[in-house]
């Protein structure tokens, strides 16, 4: 029975949660072109001399809040036009899975979380730096001083990503997400102290299924350590931060050529990757590689095995963001919304299945009611926009 109520209450928060969307690095005065040389329709690009404005709330991550640049639901494009949004979320569903499968195994066997999370992020140069060079995508201009104003939102980015790998490995997959789902309280906090931007009393009441939900699911956790809510806490707060920073030090400004939403993410990839090599060696030295062949004496991998399970995780944490872009492209910030909530609560399903992950009734129950809060603030947020 109890088994029964478990699976029950999954399914549930699978049906009906929604959480939010994801797109910090678009800018506010994108606009959508209708379509490209082969007939399909082209994410958001920036016009010609038009400033860049990243939005508050970031959530390419998972969470933040749906985010007005979101272009607007197709009027038509018949069945071609859904079949390519059907792609796309399912891309975007199936890399997000396999990152976290790919990151886990990997974070299992080689306990260097600040290695794997530099690998991970300079696997992503390998895909943009050969488009560049062929033409095949503008490469962005970018001067001293724009490079200087991207600096802090390039560390919030590292943090981001090197707090969530962190997470992912001193802790289970689906309790990372369960926190991660808390970060539209952080959104909220870093935009009134330092936008000094208040929102509708509305909104601030869908922040306490938030809180509660990661308290419950925190308390019930079987999986629970404190290195593992911290750092997907500092995940939280660096993805916060990134999105106000980036409406603050960007807001009115032109940043250099060519810097639509996949290029500026693709710099801040290149700056993040810079950051993370000093860091990494700071924290863990040279350890990993003496780990690593180890594991390869012992038999356990070979360097191949090993090297393509580092390099999968790597090519899927790059890809799945760039078809989040994609997607976003696609459709408008509510339904956005709602495929990354399902995202996030079929990585938590897929995690459970892969790594037989056990999770109690109160941390379903937290789970359920913390994403159920990400809905109403999704919801409450897009309505104050209207």
């Amino acid at each position: 029975m109890m088994s029964n109520m478990k699976k029950a209450l999954v399914v549930l928060a699978l049906a009906a949660t929604v959480s939010t969307s994801a797109s910090a690095f678009v800018p506010s005065s994108v606009q959508k072109v209708a379509s490209l040389k082969n007939g399909a329709r082209q994410m958001p690009v920036a016009t010609k001399g038009a400033t860049v404005q990243s939005s508050t709330g970031f959530a390419l991550s998972a969470t933040g809040g749906a985010k007005e640049v979101a272009a607007e639901e197709p009027a038509s494009g018949g069945l071609k036009e859904t079949l390519t949004i059907a792609m796309y979320f399912a891309l975007w569903y199936l890399f997000n899975i396999g990152y976290n499968i790919y990151n886990k195994q990997a974070l299992n066997v080689l306990d260097f979380p600040w290695t794997v999370a530099t690998i991970q992020m300079a696997t992503g140069i390998l895909y943009f730096v050969p488009m560049w060079l062929t033409g095949a995508r503008k490469a962005p201009k970018l001067n001293a001083s724009e490079l200087k104003t991207l600096l802090p939102i390039a560390l919030c980015h590292t943090g981001v990503h090197v707090g969530a790998v962190i997470a992912l490995g001193a802790g289970a997959v689906s309790f990372a997400h369960i926190v991660k789902a808390s970060e539209p309280v952080v959104t909220c906090a870093l935009n009134a102290l330092l936008l000094g931007q208040i929102l509708p009393v509305k909104v601030y009441m869908t922040l306490l299924p938030i809180i509660g939900g990661v308290a419950i699911a925190s308390m019930k956790e079987l999986s629970f350590t404190m290195l593992a809510l911290a750092s997907a806490m500092l995940s939280n707060v660096s993805s916060a931060a990134r999105g106000v920073l980036s409406k603050k030090t960007m807001s009115g400004k032109k940043i250099g050529e060519n810097l639509d939403a996949q290029n500026l993410y693709a710099v801040l990839t290149a700056m993040s990757t810079l950051l993370l090599i000093p860091m990494m060696l700071a924290m863990e030295g040279t350890g990993f590689f003496k780990a690593f062949k180890g594991l390869v004496a012992a038999g356990d991998y070979t360097n191949k095995s090993l090297a393509m399970l580092l390099g999968l995780g790597g090519a899927s944490y790059y890809a799945y963001n760039e078809v989040a872009f994609l997607a976003l492209g696609k459709v408008n910030p509510v339904t956005h919304a709602v495929g990354n909530t399902i995202k996030r609560v079929v990585i938590i399903v897929a995690s459970v299945i892969a790594f037989k992950t056990p999770m109690s009734t109160g941390s379903i129950i937290g789970s359920s009611i913390a994403i159920m809060g990400t809905l109403l603030y999704s919801l409450a947020m897009n309505a104050t926009k209207k």
